[in-house]
């Protein structure tokens, strides 16, 4: 197959041998941008979907760049949690011209911890996950780049690995923002007492985690990079009719991130 293009927001489609044929766009609201989830950015979508025109892939890889401007630190090596959050690992490494070194090897037969049933198959499923590569990291200063820290379940035993491996200081960056808020959009988080960003403990979270230091990237940091390179080609097609008319108002849903939902909650 080859990439043809995107289905629009509310857009009804028929795909026939012959042709692609719009049947029907459902208009939102007037006024009203899109909502298009962020998170698929951050964290569940494969790096080499295309979303809004752009590549997953080169998101996670400025939401690093911005993070190296956001949150600097002194240190050998750049490092991921594989592999959702390589990408902006590359970009961190790059941005700061630091070594990008592989530290944890991960088993490719263990499924996303995030989304198991409870927190003790998540737990068993993190001391599966990951073995180390000890001899990239023996004595020296890391920078771990996570995609998220939802729960607070897979950092700390990574933690503890590579300083039980022979890591000097372990430094966590975040490409993402905390995430505070529960979705009703369809992602299970059902309570804000399950996320680490509204516990006591995230007042003293690199302690918590056994870190040296724990930064998150800004939500304003998130959105530029989201957003830079859609609002940089709608201004280049500005003078193309039928392409300004498709593209419409940049919107992102970040309710997750700012308690801002994009509907009216009804309760």
């Amino acid at each position: 197959c080859r990439y043809y293009r995107e289905v629009l927001p509310g857009e009804i489609v028929k795909i026939s041998r012959y042709e692609v044929q719009t049947l029907d766009v459902v208009p939102r609201p007037e006024g009203d941008p899109s909502a298009f989830c962020i998170f698929e950015y951050v964290y569940f979508a494969r790096p080499d979907s295309i979303f809004e025109g752009q590549m997953v892939y080169s998101v996670r890889k400025r939401c690093g760049q911005q993070l190296a401007i956001e949150a600097p630190v002194e240190a050998d090596l750049v490092s991921t949690v594989p592999e959702s959050a390589t990408p902006a690992a590359l970009g961190y490494a790059q941005k700061c011209g630091l070594p990008y070194v592989e530290v944890l090897c991960k088993n490719r037969y263990v499924g996303r911890t995030f989304i198991q049933p409870n927190m003790r198959l998540r737990q068993l499923g993190v001391a599966k996950k990951f073995g180390v590569l000890s001899d990239n990291f023996k004595g020296k200063r890391v920078v771990i780049i996570d995609d998220s820290i939802v729960r607070g379940n897979t950092i700390s035993p990574i933690i503890k690995l590579l300083r039980e491996s022979g890591a000097k200081e372990v430094h966590i960056r975040v490409a993402s923002p905390p995430i505070k808020f529960p979705c009703y959009m369809g992602i299970n988080i059902p309570t804000k007492e399950e996320l680490i960003a509204n516990r006591p403990e995230f007042h003293d979270l690199a302690n918590y985690i056994g870190a040296d230091s724990v930064v998150y990237l800004s939500v304003e940091g998130l959105v530029s990079s989201v957003q830079e390179s859609i609002k940089a080609r709608q201004e280049s097609e500005n003078n193309l009719k039928t392409q300004k008319s498709l593209a419409g108002k940049i919107g992102h849903c970040t309710a997750c991130l700012t308690g801002e939902y994009p509907v009216e909650l009804e309760w």
